[in-house]
């Protein structure tokens, strides 16, 4: 049996923008995204918005763009990719969504440009 990668757990937002602008507070506070065996959720107000499944990606530029893949298997998305990157420091985790499908290629959003930015911290047990 291998042990959990560390990216695993259940993450709760600590801020959140969507090209380039702030996500509304309520949206941060009530979402909560869950990392397991392979599979992904993410939670709002309680309910499921979304699942699926998730791949960690190895890189060449490992140490600062690690990749993960999210796909849909919920109902409105699915078979929706996100090509994303994140970073994992201690309790901290960052994730540039693509929505587009398009790896990020930095940790920032813009005006039209299809990237959710997202700053978790983990939840305590």
């Amino acid at each position: 049996m291998s042990a959990a990668h560390p990216i695993e757990g259940v993450w709760l937002p600590v801020k959140a923008e969507f090209d380039g602008v702030a996500a509304p507070e309520l949206v941060v506070a009530r979402t909560e995204f869950t990392v397991s065996a392979g599979a992904y959720k993410v939670r709002f107000s309680g309910e499921i918005h979304d699942h699926g499944r998730y791949e960690l990606v190895s890189t060449a530029e490992e140490e600062t763009h690690r990749r993960i893949i999210l796909t849909s298997t919920h109902r409105e998305t699915h078979g929706r990719i996100l090509a994303s990157i994140y970073q994992l420091t201690g309790n901290r985790l960052r994730i540039c969504y693509g929505l587009d499908g398009v790896t990020p290629d930095a940790f920032a959003t813009a005006l039209d440009s299809r990237r959710y930015l997202v700053t978790y911290r983990r939840s305590s047990p």
